[in-house]
């Protein structure tokens, strides 16, 4: 699987409370956030079933 890039936009202050918890955790913000959205993925699928993926349409890309 390829790894792709996003960029976000974030508040100054989430952005520095990220930093402060994947320290904590011993993770850089990079890592929390893919952790984090992993999470909540998992809690999705468990409400609503599996999440099939394929080939996305040009407007979504």
């Amino acid at each position: 699987m390829a790894t792709k890039s996003l960029s976000i936009r974030i508040d100054e202050t989430m952005l520095d409370k990220l930093h402060v918890i994947a320290d904590y955790e011993g993770r850089s913000a990079n890592s929390q956030i893919l952790i984090l959205i992993r999470d909540c993925i998992e809690k999705y699928e468990d409400r609503h079933g599996e999440i099939t993926v394929g080939k996305r349409d040009k407007k979504d890309s």
